[in-house]
């Protein structure tokens, strides 16, 4: 099995890289936020890598982080969730972001993906709810490790409702929470969300 590849970037399309790897060209199909922190044609990249074996095909899936890698396994144990909706949802989310929406409860969010309805987008909820936490998210999301309760989880629900990414209303909520304080009521909350947001 590859688990990782460390070569020169050969070429680069809509889906997928060509990684040179001492004169051998391996294609990896990526996700568009893996695609897009690529470095330019010809520099180093390093790859971590799922390798799918089936009967008719061995294909190799590449990101640049092992959060990234985490999720596209996880989201494939969900019925309905192959490689390409997989990747679909980690183009449209990122780790953190997919952590606080299933935590959350948030389908909707994932029903903004290709390929994902809002059916398929609350059995992901509902199955990957209580398997999330232990997804290794590198050091700018640990924060989000744990789930959000009480005022704190409304406010950030508010938030979200609004339009904002989970990411960025959780952010903005707890930064709230630590200016005014553990015991703020849920307006107050959501206006220092707010404020937080548009500063």
């Amino acid at each position: 099995m590859i688990a990782k590849l460390r070569g020169r970037l050969d070429a680069k399309a809509a889906n997928h890289v060509i990684v040179d790897v001492g004169g051998v060209g391996y294609l990896v199909y990526c996700s568009g936020r893996t695609l897009g922190d690529l470095p330019a044609i010809g520099e180093a990249v390093a790859l971590h890598i799922e390798t799918h074996v089936r009967e008719d095909h061995i294909h190799l899936h590449g990101f640049l982080e092992p959060a990234e890698r985490d999720w596209f396994r996880l989201l494939q144990g969900v019925q309905g969730v192959g490689a390409r909706v997989a990747l679909g949802l980690l183009s449209a989310l990122g780790p953190v972001e997919l952590l606080q929406a299933v935590a959350m409860g948030e389908s909707r969010v994932l029903a903004r993906a290709p390929g994902v309805g809002n059916k398929l987008a609350g059995r992901i909820v509902q199955e990957l709810k209580d398997k999330v936490t232990h997804l290794a998210l590198g050091p700018a999301g640990r924060d989000f490790a744990v789930v959000p309760q009480g005022p704190e989880s409304d406010a950030i629900s508010a938030l979200v409702n609004l339009g904002y990414r989970p990411v960025d209303a959780a952010t903005a909520v707890r930064a709230a929470m630590r200016e005014l304080g553990q015991e703020t009521d849920l307006q107050s909350l959501i206006r220092g969300g707010l404020k937080e947001l548009a500063g």
